[in-house]
C-alpha cells in the first residue's frame, strides 16, 4: 500500500510540473476508446517553458545557432482500448502536404510558418505585446500541425506531446541510454554523428546525434526516420521490460527530464493512460512509416527537395495498419518485405523471365535470392511456394505478382518464398504483351502510376527485443 501511494504521488508530481496547453483541435477519443497521440519532436533551442538552453547544452547537443520551430519528428501513436498493443506511425519531416492556410509545404515547417504568420497578425496588425502574442501564436502553430496530420492520415488526434532537443537527450540518459546497431561506421560532423559499425549503447547526446543525422544516409530522410524508430523502440523496451515505474532512482531522473522538456495537451489523465498500458508487451509496440511516392522529389515550383506522398494512399494504409493492430494482429503489422527472401525460378520457355521478376520484387523491397531455371517438379500454373500457405511473406509476394496462388512446401525454409513461373505468367516483369522482358518493362512493372517507381517501404520496428535491428 505504501509503495502504491508513493508511485501514485510520484506520477501526480510528474503531471504537476509539466507545461500544459489547450486546443479545440483535439478529439476526445474514438468510439472504441482508442487513444491517438501526436508525438512531436521540436528542433528547438529552448526548454518546454521557453527558457533558452545554455551555451554548454547547445554545444553538447550539437544544436548550432539557428533559432527554429521546425517539427523534425512527427509520430502518430495509436493505443487501442484493450491496452495490449500500440502502433507508432512516423511521418517524414519533408513530406509535401497541404496545410491549413498555407500552400503545399514540407510538414515540418507547418508549425513554424503558421506561428510566424500569427505573430505578425497579432503584433503588427493588432498591436499586441510580443510577450502576450507568443503563446497565442504558438497555439496556432500547434493547431495547424494537428489538423495537417489529421487530414493526411484520416485519424483524429486526441492528445498531443511535444519534446525538444534537450528533452530527448535527458530522457534517454534517464533511462540508461539506448542500444543501437549500425550496418556501417558513420562520421557526419554537422549532426555530431561519429559511430563505429555494429552494436553500441548511446548516451543522450549521442542518441540525439544518431536520430538527427540527415546527410550521407542512403535513403535520406527515410533512413533518419528509421533511426528515430529504432531508438524509441529501445527506450520503450526498457520502460516495459525494466519496470521503470517501480525504480525510484529512474523515476527521479525522468521527473526532472520530463518537467523541463515536455509539453502536453490539457485534459490528458496520465493515470488512466498508465492503466491502459498495464498489459502492454514490447513485442506489441510497432513502429512504421507512411508510404511515400518519392523520397527525393521536388516541390511544385521546383525550388525544394521534398518527400512526395499521396494522401489517399496514406489514408488507406493507415486505416489498414490500425485495423490489424486493433485486432491484435501484431505479427502482420510487424511484417515488412525485407524480411522475406525471394527465390525466382523459370519453368517456361521465356528467356530472362526469372531475372526480370526478381528485379521487380527487389524494387518492392524484398530480399533477392537465387534466380534460375526450375530443376524440381515442373508446374503448369505459376505459383509462390512457402513453408506455409498463410506465410505473410509469400502472401505479399503473391499479391505483388498479380495474385498468384500460394502453395505449401515443407522443404522451403521459413522466411523464404519460392516463385515458380510457368508459361501462363503475365504479371509484372513478363512484358505483359508476350514480348521478352526488358529493362523498360521491369521498370514499368516495378512502379505504380507515374514515371518513377516508389521506394521500397521502410522496415517495421518492434520494441520487443534486447537486440536492435541493424540500420543504415
Amino acid at each position: 500500500m505504501v509503495g502504491t501511494g508513493v508511485a501514485w504521488g510520484k506520477i501526480r508530481s510528474f503531471e504537476g510540473g509539466i507545461f500544459h496547453f489547450s486546443t479545440a483541435e483535439l478529439g476526445g477519443g474514438g468510439q472504441d476508446g482508442a487513444i491517438d497521440i501526436l508525438l512531436v519532436g521540436m528542433d528547438s533551442r529552448t526548454d518546454a517553458h521557453g527558457n533558452p538552453l545554455s551555451e554548454d547544452e547547445l554545444a553538447t547537443l550539437h544544436a548550432g545557432d539557428d533559432i527554429s520551430t521546425n517539427t523534425d519528428t512527427i509520430i502518430l501513436v495509436r493505443i487501442p482500448n484493450n491496452g495490449k498493443s500500440a502502433t507508432a506511425i512516423s511521418i517524414p519531416r519533408d513530406s509535401y502536404v497541404k496545410a491549413p492556410g498555407l500552400d503545399k509545404t514540407k510538414i515540418n515547417g507547418v508549425y513554424g510558418q503558421v506561428k510566424l504568420e500569427k505573430m505578425k497578425e497579432l503584433v503588427e496588425e493588432q498591436g499586441m505585446d510580443p510577450i502576450q502574442a507568443e503563446p497565442k501564436a504558438t497555439e496556432a502553430g500547434r493547431e495547424a500541425l494537428i489538423k495537417t496530420v489529421a487530414d493526411l492520415t484520416g485519424v483524429t488526434v486526441d492528445h498531443y506531446a511535444e519534446i525538444g532537443l534537450l528533452g530527448f537527450s535527458l530522457i534517454t540518459d534517464a533511462l540508461g541510454g539506448a542500444d543501437v546497431c549500425l550496418k556501417d561506421a558513420v562520421y557526419e560532423p554537422l549532426s555530431g554523428a561519429d559511430f563505429p559499425a555494429g552494436w553500441q549503447k548511446l548516451s543522450g547526446p549521442q542518441a540525439l546525434s544518431f536520430v538527427r543525422q540527415r546527410h550521407d544516409l542512403p535513403r535520406g530522410d527515410l533512413d533518419r526516420v528509421v533511426r528515430q524508430q529504432v531508438v524509441m523502440a529501445q527506450l520503450a523496451h526498457q520502460i516495459i521490460s525494466g519496470k521503470t515505474l517501480t525504480s525510484p532512482a529512474t523515476l527521479n531522473r525522468l521527473e526532472g527530464a520530463i518537467q523541463r522538456s515536455v509539453v502536453l495537451s490539457s485534459g490528458w489523465d496520465i493515470m488512466d493512460f498508465v492503466k491502459q498500458l498495464e498489459h502492454l508487451a514490447g513485442g506489441n509496440v510497432a513502429f512504421a512509416t507512411i508510404p511515400v511516392l518519392d523520397e527525393a522529389g521536388w516541390s511544385d515550383d521546383g525550388m525544394q527537395s521534398v518527400v512526395r506522398v499521396d494522401p489517399s494512399q496514406v489514408h488507406h494504409w493507415v486505416a489498414s495498419l490500425l485495423h490489424d493492430q486493433d485486432e491484435g494482429k501484431t505479427e502482420k503489422v510487424a511484417y515488412s518485405p525485407d524480411q522475406t527472401t525471394t527465390e525466382v525460378v523459370n519453368d517456361s520457355e521465356i528467356n530472362g523471365l526469372a531475372a526480370a521478376v526478381s528485379e521487380v520484387l527487389a524494387a518492392k523491397g524484398f530480399t533477392a535470392g537465387n534466380v534460375g531455371n526450375n530443376d524440381k517438379d515442373h508446374v503448369t500454373r505459376s505459383q509462390v511456394q512457402a513453408a506455409k500457405e498463410d506465410d505473410f511473406g509469400a502472401q505479399a509476394v503473391a499479391k505483388e505478382l498479380g495474385g498468384l496462388p500460394v502453395v505449401a512446401d515443407g522443404s522451403i525454409p521459413a522466411g523464404t518464398a519460392r516463385v515458380v513461373l510457368a508459361s501462363d505468367y503475365t504479371g509484372p516483369g513478363s512484358g505483359l504483351d508476350g514480348t521478352l522482358p526488358t529493362a523498360a518493362t521491369v521498370s514499368q512493372a516495378a512502379g505504380q502510376a507515374g514515371d518513377q517507381a516508389p521506394p521500397p517501404p521502410s522496415p517495421i520496428i518492434t520494441a520487443g527485443s534486447d537486440d536492435p535491428k541493424c540500420v543504415n
